[in-house]
């Protein structure tokens, strides 16, 4: 890190590593952006863009990396919501920061190609803390997607958007779960009944997702629809694929958030019914 003075402020500028899924932004004309959310461990930038994701997360190494991540090396200067940004040119300007992009990391790795012969219980349906356990909705998408029914399906998934309090919801944490796991454990298992299913589910959840819920949580359902995931839920889909130990990345899933954890991991859930379903696996 490096400090160089001006006759103004002094600026701190910083190196960082950015999702892929933020390159088009990043990569983009510079473009002005304003403080969503502020915490000691991150930034939520809204950037006055059409493209997705619209909103980037400025992290240290003691966040959540969420698939619209930057993670800095360095700390964070003290920020408050509505205070001005720039994101573009490779290149983020928050407040006395000037952050720029060195290293891309990919949120949406490969699980290589496995057979679909995971146990039916890997996960639990209704997992303890699960914000929207027992809600009718989930029930008629988890139905809907084993059978590989769309109607059904989609007409679950647009009751869920937005459903539910603070930044992400839980029924965009539901089906967040569900898009990443019938994409990638779908594309894994070669189920194309799933990929299919999962296009048609993203574009329904992404059609007006930024008039429907939070801005933070449209940008994450954008992400999810292409795949993208935080480490957590990747680390839940090694381990459904048997690739690493699923109990200990099932605890670590479950501590994000107040519900978040539980929410994808309920999606996460229905998404390993209707793989199994939709394969044929026994």
């Amino acid at each position: 890190m490096t400090v160089s003075t001006s006759a103004r402020r002094t600026r701190v500028h910083v190196t960082g590593a950015a999702s892929t899924a933020v390159r088009p932004v990043l990569e983009a004309q510079r473009r002005p952006a304003r403080v969503l959310a502020a915490f000691p461990a991150g930034v939520y930038l809204e950037v006055r863009t059409e493209l997705e994701p619209s909103v980037i997360a400025v992290i240290t190494g003691e966040a959540t990396r969420l698939p619209n991540s930057v993670l800095l090396a360095g700390p964070l200067p003290h920020l408050t919501v509505g205070d001005d940004a720039s994101v573009g040119d490779r290149a983020i300007e928050l407040g006395p920061l000037s952050l720029n992009v060195r290293r891309w990391w990919d949120p949406a790795p490969p699980l290589g190609r496995l057979d679909a012969v995971w146990p039916a219980d890997a996960l639990p349906k209704d997992p303890p803390g699960a914000g929207l356990a027992g809600n009718g909705a989930v029930d008629m998408l988890a139905s809907s997607c084993a059978k590989g029914w769309l109607l059904g399906a989609v007409t679950a998934a647009e009751q869920l958007v937005g459903l539910g309090p603070g930044l992400t919801p839980s029924g965009d944490d539901v089906l967040a779960g569900l898009l990443v796991t019938l994409r990638r454990l779908g594309t894994a298992a070669g189920c194309e009944r799933a990929v299919w299913l999962a296009d048609w589910l993203a574009a329904t959840v992404t059609f007006d997702a930024r008039t429907r819920t939070t801005p933070i949580s449209a940008t994450l359902l954008h992400c999810a629809a292409r795949g993208e995931a935080s480490p957590e839920v990747t680390a839940v889909l090694r381990g459904v694929a048997g690739q690493q130990a699923l109990e200990p990345a099932l605890r670590r899933l479950h501590r994000l958030g107040h519900t978040s954890g539980a929410d994808l991991a309920q999606g996460i859930a229905i998404g390993v019914a209707a793989v199994r379903s939709l394969s044929g696996a026994r």
